[in-house]
């Protein structure tokens, strides 16, 4: 295949645009190393848990390794489309996005090491977990190989980045505050966590651009993904609830404010997606990263 122009010599960048801003964003951000965080209190916090608690949160840092590592597997069909069409800008800042999906699977494991716990884990991927992860997921993405059309594109930033990061990632992060952050135990994990959280709104920021763009030049899009959102949202609720019936609650958490705040993540993801309809793809390209709720 021949190339027809190189973009940066032609017209330099857009640096105006949402992608690129994402991009500077990550750049000062985004550099932080799990190597660098104390473990020295976590592992003294860690003795002192019970069984129980030990295994609750094990539980919920094996779905979060497990999630990194796909995410980082999965992401690359995505990387590949973009570049196949050019979009230079959007290109640059996914090069940080994949970067960062490693860099937080390699966080959780070295969380696991720190604390000594160096066991398999996947025993706790329930059957709906390994739906989303081990199915859904990779064959969302994968299909970018073959085809990149808006559809399939809708479908694996949906699946990818309004799902997995924007719903699934949004209500853990709330999970570990809610287990860990009032006590004041496992600081190393904490910090490690909201460290991510700030990467990963940056994530979430560029699937709801990709989507916006998307649905703004092919508006029949946005009921796609509104379905495709109502199908995917009793897996969410049954993923992030099944751990109390299965472990119990030995934190005392807040089983009904989880099940609040997926509900609550869900209903933002489409109203963000919702603003879209009517707006030209130059209003998209240059919208502020604070209306896209980065950190």
């Amino acid at each position: 295949m021949k190339r027809k122009n190189l973009t940066t010599t032609s017209r330099s960048f857009r640096e105006d645009t949402l992608p690129f801003k994402l991009y500077q964003k990550a750049k000062k951000f985004g550099i932080w190393n799990p190597r660098d965080i104390d473990f020295s209190q976590d592992k003294e916090d860690w003795k002192s848990f019970t069984d129980n608690e030990r295994e609750v949160l094990l539980r919920i840092i094996s779905l979060f390794q497990g999630g990194e590592e796909a995410v980082t597997l999965d992401l690359l069909p995505l990387i590949m489309t973009i570049a196949k069409e050019g979009r230079i800008e959007e290109e640059m800042y996914l090069t940080t996005f994949l970067f960062e999906e490693a860099k937080h699977m390699e966080f959780f494991r070295h969380a696991l090491d720190q604390v000594g716990e160096k066991g398999d884990l996947s025993v706790y991927h329930s059957d709906i977990y390994k739906s989303i992860f081990y199915e859904i997921l990779p064959e969302a993405m994968g299909k970018l190989l073959s085809d990149q059309s808006p559809e399939a594109l809708a479908e694996a930033a949906t699946v990818y980045n309004m799902f997995t990061e924007g719903v699934l990632a949004e209500t853990g992060y709330f999970g570990f505050y809610q287990t860990l952050e009032a006590s004041k135990m496992m600081p190393g994990l904490l910090k490690g966590v909201g460290l991510l959280k700030k990467d990963e709104s940056r994530h979430i920021a560029y699937g709801t651009f990709l989507l916006q763009r998307i649905i703004s030049e092919h508006p029949h899009i946005f009921k796609q993904v509104e379905k495709r959102m109502e199908e995917l949202s009793p897996l969410a609720i049954a993923l992030n609830t099944e751990g109390y019936d299965r472990l119990g609650n030995p934190f005392g958490n807040d089983k009904r404010a989880v099940f609040d705040f997926t509900m609550k993540q869900l209903s933002v993801r489409m109203e963000i997606l919702a603003r879209a309809k009517g707006k030209g793809i130059e209003e998209i390209y240059q919208s502020n990263v604070k209306e896209y709720g980065v950190l």
